[in-house]
């Protein structure tokens, strides 16, 4: 089976499933890359599956649904109207030669945000939607710092080799963060090279392994030494449990954004 990153507007991944005739979409932000690229490979659309209710990530379900006559995954929020098919923690989603895919809740970014897992894929992928990104993770639009801390940890939880899909190009300015807020840490240092050469040759830098983001993502790293340190020296006192350091990295990272630190 192959998996295709589909570019749309300025950041997005469209992410395309298939296996030389049927293909499945994840995240259709708009309608047109994926209409393109079915035609240019002749492939028939068989699925949609949609993480949250973002447009970015939903704008163009409502048309391939209707080109094609075919079913939409996506979070029992009741919060997408192109959803026909709902699913919750523990469904799964059955699409024949492109795989069994178990779905995962992962609120934060959003309180609907779903992620959908394939374990016999390799060694396993996740279509992690705005949850997760390359050395990075979403922001707080709707859910808690615990919800997004548990969600995370709940990604950490899968194996090593698991391939993460995330919805956005964001991997080079999530590692000036992560330089910053560990500085001590070589494997940072590494991926931001390798990143910046992807990008110089016009390849994405996703999908990462979770290795990877393990050994580089400061939002995976709440119980690395060096940055809990640096986490207490900027706010005056240790983090008092887990979710209070996700907060305090996401804080942080908000902050480095608008150019405040």
């Amino acid at each position: 089976m192959k998996i295709t990153a589909l570019p749309a507007f300025d950041d997005n991944y469209i992410w395309l499933l298939d296996d030389g005739r049927e293909a499945a979409v994840v995240d259709p932000g708009e309608a047109r890359p994926v209409i393109e690229h079915l035609e240019a490979r002749g492939l028939t659309l068989t699925a949609i599956l949609l993480t949250h209710h973002h447009a970015d990530h939903t704008g163009g379900a409502a048309e391939l649904a209707a080109r094609h006559g075919l079913p939409v995954h996506g979070p029992a929020s009741g919060r997408i109207k192109p959803v026909t098919r709902p699913v919750r923690q523990g469904d799964s989603v059955e699409l024949g030669p492109l795989g069994r895919w178990r779905v995962m809740e992962t609120p934060g970014h959003t309180l609907d945000h779903i992620a959908f897992h394939n374990p016999d894929l390799g060694g396993g992928a996740l279509f992690c939607g705005d949850t997760l990104f390359g050395a990075g993770c979403g922001r707080l639009f709707e859910g808690t710092p615990r919800q997004m801390q548990v969600s995370l940890e709940a990604i950490r939880a899968l194996p090593d080799d698991t391939l993460i899909y995330c919805g956005h190009e964001y991997t080079e300015d999530n590692l000036r963060f992560a330089a910053r807020a560990e500085p001590g840490n070589a494997a940072i240092r590494e991926r931001a090279a390798l990143s910046r050469a992807q990008r110089a040759r016009g390849e994405p830098t996703v999908p990462s392994t979770l290795r990877l983001e393990k050994a580089t993502n400061p939002f995976l790293r709440w119980d690395s030494p060096e940055l809990r340190a640096n986490v207490a020296r900027r706010l005056g006192h240790a983090p008092a449990d887990d979710a209070a350091m996700f907060a305090a990295v996401r804080g942080w990272k908000d902050a480095f954004d608008a150019g405040k630190d």
